[in-house]
């Protein structure tokens, strides 16, 4: 039943906002407001929705950032982008970052509440289904769901929440230099971020883990200024 979707609503246009969120719930669905991306990654970390739906202009963190962090966490919750930022160029940006709609402003009200009701339809189905629970890098194996990773003679490491995190951002863009800083803003989202030397540590333990010889890595690669690039077959 549509009373039962819970749907988490970030626009920090006050007006938009209770516009929208006023006639979502005239269609029967329980709503939870955001107005900037810090307080986004908060409200999602702290209860359950069935639906996100996101601007991409948000004070402190972006939305393109607050759909990445979701992501890394859960790939089965539908994101739907709603932004004045309507180019081809920033569309499929936001889809290739695991949006499921992108609905260009200004839109049809009629349009979006079909979109909601068909995004809700389509994800109603088993929640663990398409997750990356395991992954092979090299000869070693992270386990997402065990929280370990498994080296090539066997051995066993635990994997920390956030190290999974990291390494899943990594994954999900392979291929494409990463900034430091970039990392921690997803990652870490409204949580007191550490230093950039977090994440140079978690490269090196990376390497440890996956590399035959992590004094020359073939995977988790250096980019001078930048940060780091994952290269993968």
């Amino acid at each position: 039943m549509a009373s039962t979707k819970k749907i988490l609503f970030v626009e920090d246009e006050e007006h938009l906002q209770s516009v929208i969120s006023l006639n979502l719930e005239l269609e029967g669905y329980q709503v939870v407001c955001a107005q900037t991306g810090e307080e986004a990654i908060k409200l999602y970390s702290n209860s359950k929705f069935d639906l996100v739906i996101l601007d991409v202009m948000l004070p402190e963190i972006d939305g393109y950032a607050v759909c990445e962090h979701i992501r890394l966490k859960d790939s089965y919750t539908p994101v739907m982008f709603l932004s004045a930022r309507s180019s081809p160029e920033e569309r499929k940006r936001g889809l290739k970052l695991g949006a499921d709609d992108y609905l260009p402003k200004p839109f049809d009200l009629e349009e979006l509440l079909l979109r909601v009701k068909r995004l809700l339809f389509r994800t109603e189905k088993n929640v663990s289904e398409g997750q990356l629970s395991r992954i092979e890098i090299g000869e070693a194996v992270a386990d997402f769901e065990a929280f370990v990773v498994r080296t090539k003679n066997g051995e066993e490491r635990h994997l920390t929440p956030k190290e999974a995190m990291v390494l899943k951002m990594l994954i999900s863009r392979k291929g494409e230099a990463i900034n430091r800083n970039e990392i921690l803003d997803v990652v870490w989202g409204n949580e007191n971020p550490p230093g950039t030397r977090t994440i140079d540590n978690f490269l090196v333990q990376f390497r440890k883990d996956f590399e035959p010889d992590p004094k020359n890595p073939q995977y988790f690669k250096s980019v001078h200024g930048v940060g780091y690039r994952l290269v993968l077959d």
